[in-house]
């Protein structure tokens, strides 16, 4: 029997050699696969945070093949050519030099004649000493780091890849796929990985690749591909686990295999196996889920949930408000944990939904729509302009709807220490 590690089998967040689930009735490997033969289009690969679209990516694009960038990391458009260029191993400065060598030369001639009873001879010698001299003159050139990229992808035909394309402004967005789009006429694989809620749009940014874009979209797990994970999993380990148990942490995982990898992992370690186990392990109603489900709320959207909590710096206090749990709070409190109460999914929120559950958690009168509708404005902000995490809400203020975007986020208000962190400091 072989024996695996618990981390190498379930992996959050990394790429899963062992519990890597195809999806193969999706075919959204082979659509990817289409991408290397020539296909002189742009892919753009879309769908839901954490759903698993930079897994599928790296299956049929390994890293070590392509040029692979990730689109938090750029604040500007130069530093994004120059890490292109930095994968490729090519420069933007360049130096040529030339030379130039003469000599001085001085010559001396000897005379000379003598004889002897059987001979009588003259003669002539003469010598040349000389000194190089050399003059040196070397040109430096910085070249484009935009054109020295373009031209490098061009000669290795190494495919692009960009992951969190959304996390690009829009301009960038707009004259990097313009940059590209030759390339791509020419065949060369470019994919970019992106969100798909319309204001994040990866499709929107450049109107001339109408007809050279192909679309995949990759849509959350259902809870049967979620318990595939574990079915392959478990088992490496010499586990076996119920039905039941299978059933709850797919449910909870909120369309996300990051989530479901988690749950899985963490069940493993709340039993103390680290490998594979040399007796077979049966787990059922030993297996404190609730305790699982919060420890692992504690490591996914509490850092954004404090941030929203937090909302603005301003300069007076708010006005602090009671809840019906006695907890008191300021109203960006409120407004979490009337989310909280809703206990969302990846999903839209309707404005009056929202306002009938901040009437149910609040034991004071309700806010105004206005200051609301003010605090949703501040949070889509504050959650756009963080630069650790994809947007993990999006407030469309003229359509009265809240975007749920991040299944962590989600998670966390269904299952963080709400009480905890709703409490004003």
């Amino acid at each position: 029997m072989n024996v695996y590690k618990t981390n190498d089998v379930f992996v959050p967040g990394g790429f899963p050699k062992l519990t890597y689930i195809s999806r193969s009735e999706r075919s959204l490997e082979e659509s990817l696969r289409e991408g290397k033969e020539n296909l002189c289009k742009l892919i753009t690969l879309t769908g839901p945070t954490k759903c698993g679209k930079t897994v599928l990516t790296r299956n049929i694009f390994p890293r070590s093949d392509v040029v692979w960038l990730d689109g938090g990391t750029f604040s500007d458009e130069i530093s994004l050519w120059s890490e292109i260029n930095s994968q490729l191993d090519t420069f933007t400065d360049t130096q040529k030099s030339t030379s130039d060598s003469s000599t001085d030369e001085s010559q001396t001639e000897l005379f000379g004649e003598g004889g002897c009873l059987f001979l009588k001879a003259s003669g002539k010698a003469s010598s040349t000493r000389g000194k190089i001299r050399t003059q040196e003159q070397t040109h430096s050139r910085s070249l484009n780091a935009k054109s020295v990229a373009i031209s490098s992808l061009r000669d290795t035909q190494k495919p692009l890849i960009i992951d969190d394309f959304h996390y690009l402004s829009r301009d960038i967005q707009g004259s990097v796929i313009r940059a590209l789009k030759a390339l791509i006429s020419e065949g060369l694989p470019v994919v970019i990985l992106a969100i798909p809620h319309k204001r994040y749009d990866a499709l929107r940014v450049e109107r001339e690749m109408t007809g050279r874009i192909k679309q995949i979209q990759v849509p959350g797990w259902e809870k049967d591909e979620l318990i595939k994970i574990a079915k392959k999993g478990f088992p490496l380990l010499n586990i076996e686990i119920s039905r039941k148990i299978e059933t709850r942490i797919s449910e909870e995982a909120l369309e996300s295999p990051h989530l479901m990898q988690d749950f899985c992992r963490e069940i493993c370690h709340s039993k103390k196996i680290q490998e594979t186990s040399k007796n077979k392990v049966i787990l059922d109603e030993d297996v404190k889920l609730n305790d699982i489900f919060i420890d692992v709320a504690q490591t996914t959207g509490r850092t954004m949930f404090e941030k929203l909590k937090r909302g603005p710096r301003q300069r007076s206090d708010r006005i602090q408000r009671t809840l019906k749990n006695g907890a008191k709070t300021d109203i960006y409190g409120v407004v979490l944990q009337a989310l909280a109460n809703i206990k969302p999914g990846i999903e839209t929120i309707n404005y009056e939904d929202l306002r009938a559950s901040i009437r149910e958690v609040l034991k004071d009168s309700s806010p105004k729509r206005h200051e609301v509708s003010r605090v949703l404005d501040q949070m889509a902000i504050i959650s756009a302009s963080d630069e650790s995490s994809t947007p993990v809400i999006d407030w469309e203020k003229e359509e009265n709807r809240l975007h749920i975007t991040d299944p962590f986020f989600a998670y966390y208000l269904r299952w963080g220490k709400i009480e905890t962190a709703i409490k004003s400091k």
